[in-house]
């Protein structure tokens, strides 16, 4: 088991960023920009992933779109919700090629003009045909924006605030789908094909913000770094981590602590961009955990509420669309109001503590939901429906406070800079294969054996508990470069401090020539 909180490495950027308590960030003027400018250009790349999930979910409550698409079986909703997965599953091999070649910020522009063409394309369709093909366009685009975005807000974050932007890129998920579930409510009705077809151009407004924003956005110091752009990247983190001034003693320790460790994993690392999976023991151990949480953020039972809640309802005798539309709504407004407070609370307690809360959480709720459904097949009494409509609403908080709040900020603890594109892609991959099974097989298995599927997820959530207490390692506390090479030897790790020493001292002589 490797849960105890490893000491490793050199902990003195943490302990300089968590005494700095004189300043907050909002009185920082250059810090307030930057966390500003990261809510359209880092955070608003998931208000596009909520804003699918959502309309998706809504638009089956919709009769015109029903109608137009000739009713859609449950295999052929499967497909059209499974497409925009299958689309990422396409693009996912070439985003660490493309991330460290572009930079993060091209590449969430790349990302972002993909989806605006999806989303025209899906509001134009005029068969069934070209509505598939938006949703692979959608899909294809998604997860270079994410990748990046979330690699974004990690590498540019001050040490402090880090995890909480990484908390918060998932929460922002509801943000989208507020508005999908909110516009969708209030389109419904319309008899003509703007009642789908309004939902859907709104769905380009999340990508249109990155593109016109991130221009004042800073690349990523670590990126620049990387591309032998060292005195750009102490330019920004001079600017934004210590308001301008030269000397810094964190800024100092920082920009040498980040050279040092990206010139020891570029040592390290392998010539073919997905050789890194493979390359050793820890590495391998990096690219496992990624995967499992890729599957348990989507087979933790939540696919089924976010793409399949009118069949849920439909179970316990809920089959009027607006009751169903107002259902979909309020839930998700309940999911950010509950989503924003957690992802601001989950960082500061251990990474592991948490995830085995929620994931017992859902677990416990999960049965009780499943208790409820049979019940209602049993007695079909309004109590048991009601009781089913209390556990999907408690279903939430539960969930957020673990894969919604910390997925990212784990993942990007978890993996050195030179393979985090790789480590996020990889977590994408097991994301989209989880996604694409789940949205073509739950409304098969809902219309075969009914609530008895909801079984499949106790059970799942069982084996979910016992790989994280086994073998997810405690990550918290501990800066980005500070846990690089925390499943490597104490060798490399004692390497790496005594380069960045040197270069400390570099820098400190160089600014004391030029003063």
């Amino acid at each position: 088991m490797v849960g105890h909180n490893e000491q490793f490495g050199d902990d003195r950027l943490s302990k300089i960023a968590q005494a700095d308590t004189d300043r907050p960030w909002y009185k920082k003027p250059n810090l307030r920009f930057l966390y500003l400018i990261l809510v359209p250009c880092g955070l608003g790349v998931e208000w596009t992933s909520g804003f699918d999930s959502s309309m998706m979910n809504s638009l089956q409550a919709v009769e015109a779109w029903r109608s137009y698409f000739n009713y859609p079986s449950s295999s052929t909703l499967g497909l059209l919700n499974a497409m925009y997965s299958l689309g990422a599953l396409m693009a996912i091999p070439f985003i660490p090629t493309v991330s460290q070649y572009l930079g993060r910020k091209k590449t969430i522009v790349t990302g972002s003009i993909i989806m605006m063409v999806g989303a025209g394309m899906q509001t134009g369709s005029v068969n069934e045909d070209m509505f598939l093909a938006s949703r692979w366009l959608l899909g294809f685009g998604i997860p270079f924006a994410i990748v990046n975005a979330s690699s974004l807000l990690s590498e540019l974050g001050y040490e402090r605030e880090r995890p909480f932007l990484t908390s918060l890129f998932n929460a922002s998920w509801f943000v989208g789908a507020i508005a999908a579930a909110g516009t969708t409510y209030g389109t419904f009705q319309i008899t003509s094909t703007w009642s789908w077809r309004i939902p859907s151009v709104l769905q380009l407004v999340p990508s249109v913000l990155n593109v016109t924003f991130i221009y004042w956005c800073p690349e990523s110091p670590r990126w620049l770094i990387s591309r032998d752009r060292a005195d750009e990247a102490l330019v920004i983190l001079q600017k934004y981590h210590s308001e301008g001034k030269d000397g810094d003693e964190y800024v100092r320790l920082e920009f040498a602590r980040i050279q040092s460790t990206i010139a020891q994993e570029q040592e390290l690392a392998k010539n073919f961009v997905w050789a890194d999976v493979i390359r050793d023991a820890p590495m391998r151990k990096r690219f496992a955990i990624a995967g499992a949480m890729g599957f348990f953020t989507q087979w933790s039972g939540n696919g089924l509420l976010s793409f399949y809640m009118a069949r849920i309802l439909n179970l316990v005798g809920i089959t009027n669309d607006r009751t169903i539309q107002q259902v979909i709504l309020s839930n998700t407004c309940w999911g950010f109001i509950n989503a924003v407070p957690i992802a601001l609370l989950a960082p500061r307690f251990k990474r592991r503590t948490m995830f085995l809360i929620s994931i017992a959480g859902c677990g416990v709720v999960y049965t009780a939901w499943t208790i409820s459904s049979a019940r209602f097949v049993i007695d079909q009494t309004q109590g048991a429906a009601i009781a089913v409509l209390f556990f999907i609403y408690a279903y939430s908080p539960l969930y957020n406070m673990g894969w919604n709040a910390l997925a990212y900020t784990y993942l990007t603890e978890l993996f050195p800079y030179q393979q985090r594109a790789k480590g996020i892609a990889f977590e994408q991959l097991a994301v989209r294969f989880a996604v694409f099974f789940n949205t073509y097989v739950n409304p098969i298995a809902l219309d075969a054996i009914t609530w008895r599927y909801y079984i499949v997820y106790c059970c799942w959530i069982v084996v979910e508990w016992l790989t994280v207490f086994f073998f997810f390692p405690e990550t918290q506390g501990r800066t980005l470069e500070e846990l690089s090479f925390m499943f490597e030897s104490q060798e490399l790790r004692e390497r790496v401090d005594k380069n960045v020493d040197q270069t400390v001292q570099e820098i400190a002589k160089k600014e004391t020539l030029e003063g």
